[in-house]
């Protein structure tokens, strides 16, 4: 799913000849801390407020620095001081305060107007020591109230707030009772003043709108490149791999916020919450205590930050206004957040999964092993689905062959075929990180006799190890999903704290 509204900024990848992307001119060199003084336009903004309220610094701010945080009237039903709460924050992309130089320096367009690119609900457990965070895709289709049928971030240009906060109360059935509204002016400089934040893709990405090139791999990024890492579109899912790359941003911000460097350097800890509350709108009810929450979540690790994504039916429908939009699996959805409203955790192991037997994946995590695609319908086309291929045989060139099946059949293969690390696969063993779930089963409908291995180390990645039994590739068709038969949900949604989304060397 493309939108023109989507401009992307201009980044630099690696050194070229314009160097960073500066708003203000500096007189003199300053050092990196310094950065946070200057304005730069920002998408991803509601990340900046997660890692503040995760950040166990947070504590300690000042009131006078708090009062830099801004208010409004959002029409939530506002918490007390302990207890289970939802929190919906909202990233909000603003451009019309922007020169033209600005403008053109990030390629951001000179749409005038406010619109919410980012959105997620954040759950608060009873007790305060755990943090849910729930992606909502931008362009799900939904009933706002009084307007009629839009995508979701249509609400906030509709009616602010107050009109955004009742959409989403209304689709998820959830009590809001805050609400945290980030200006997309501060999350370059957010990732500047944590000195840079480390990222790993899966699959390439080449986005000529914004000038971002990367193979796959793990980068250290600086703001402006971290901000166009997180917005890009230019993958195979589209917002949902965005969702995913957001998420994994928010969890490295997050572990730079409560790494040592940053707790224990006053220039670094400084830098980073001025840079951050600078960005922050909130309800007026939190504004009076919010240094209250953020005393109460100062304990909070990486470990204790959960992610998830509201489970898809249809990722590219076509709406009766002809806009590519995003609906949900309704049964899955309810349940989801069914969950959320009863403060249930969401990694609780499902009856079905306990009566499989498990198998050990790699990086030491048991998981469900399927010998057979289920009967649930497919949902992710083969055209969507980036697959790493592995020869477990020993056999030269099965490999290759089966990377030729693969992209013949309409799968994405960017890699060359590689060896997996022993040669003795009987059966073809299709390897899928807990966010691939939907992709894998995909993938096995199309390989006969696969058998599907959830295997926790390989993240957002999928892999497809060929054994001595592979027999080819065969297409597969998936048809789009109508809101009136949803696909069936699944007990336990796929989840991924902030410690497993860090990349690691």
């Amino acid at each position: 799913m493309r939108d023109p509204e989507d401009d992307g900024p201009a980044v630099r990848v690696g050194e070229d000849a314009y160097g960073k992307v500066r708003l203000r001119p500096r007189p003199t060199r300053v050092r990196r801390g310094a950065r946070a003084r200057r304005r730069r336009l920002v998408l991803a903004g509601t990340l900046s407020s997660l890692v503040l309220a995760g950040s166990c610094a947070s504590w300690a701010l000042p009131t006078l620095a708090v009062r830099q945080i801004g208010s409004v009237d959002a029409g939530v039903r506002g918490s007390g001081p302990r207890g289970a709460m939802n929190i919906l924050v909202v990233g909000v992309d603003k451009r019309d305060n922007l020169t033209r130089r600005q403008q053109n320096l990030l390629k951001l367009g000179r749409e005038s107007g406010q619109r919410t690119d980012t959105m997620m609900i954040v759950h608060l457990s009873e007790d305060h020591r755990k943090i849910t965070i729930v992606s909502l895709p931008r362009d799900t289709w939904v009933t706002v109230p009084g307007k009629g049928q839009h995508k979701i971030n249509a609400a906030y240009q509709l009616g602010g707030p107050k009109l955004t906060v009742q959409t989403v109360e209304n689709v998820t059935g959830l009590t809001i009772n805050h609400y945290v509204e980030v200006n997309v002016l501060g999350f370059v400089d957010v990732v500047e003043s944590l000195g840079g934040v480390s990222v790993c893709t899966p699959v390439p990405i080449e986005d000529p709108k914004t000038g971002l090139s990367l193979r796959p791999g793990t980068y250290e990024l600086d703001g402006v490149k971290a901000l166009a890492y997180a917005r890009t579109r230019a993958t195979a899912r589209s917002d949902l791999d965005r969702i995913d790359r957001q998420q994994q941003v928010v969890s490295a911000l997050l572990d730079r916020a409560l790494s040592s460097g940053t707790l224990t350097n006053p220039v670094r800890l400084a830098s980073f919450v001025n840079s951050t509350l600078k960005t922050l709108t909130v309800d007026e009810r939190l504004a009076e205590d919010v240094l209250g929450l953020a005393r109460q979540l100062r304990d909070v690790s990486t470990d204790d930050v959960t992610f998830a994504s509201v489970p898809i039916a249809d990722a590219d429908h076509k709406s009766p206004t002809g806009e590519s939009v995003v609906l949900w699996d309704a049964q899955a959805a309810r349940d989801l957040f069914r969950r959320i409203a009863a403060d249930e955790p969401l990694t609780e192991p499902s009856a079905e999964a306990s009566a499989k037997p498990s198998v050990k994946a790699s990086g030491g995590a048991e998981r469900p092993a399927s010998p057979t695609p289920t009967r649930t319908p497919l949902t992710v086309p083969p055209e969507r689905i980036a697959v790493r291929v592995l020869n477990g045989t020993g056999i030269t060139g099965r490999g290759a062959a089966a990377r030729n099946d693969l992209l013949q059949a309409g799968f994405m293969v960017p890699e060359p075929a590689g060896n997996a690390a022993t040669t003795d696969y009987d059966t073809t063993v299709i390897r899928y990180g807990p966010e691939r779930r939907d992709s894998a089963r995909t993938v096995a409908a199309a390989i006969p006799g696969a058998e599907l291995l959830e295997t926790a180390s390989l993240g957002d990645r999928l892999e497809v190890v060929i054994g001595h039994r592979y027999s080819g590739v065969r297409k597969v068709t998936v048809e789009p999903s109508s809101p009136a038969t949803p696909t069936p949900a699944t007990s336990t949604p796929a989840t991924k704290t902030a410690t497993e989304n860090i990349c690691r060397d």
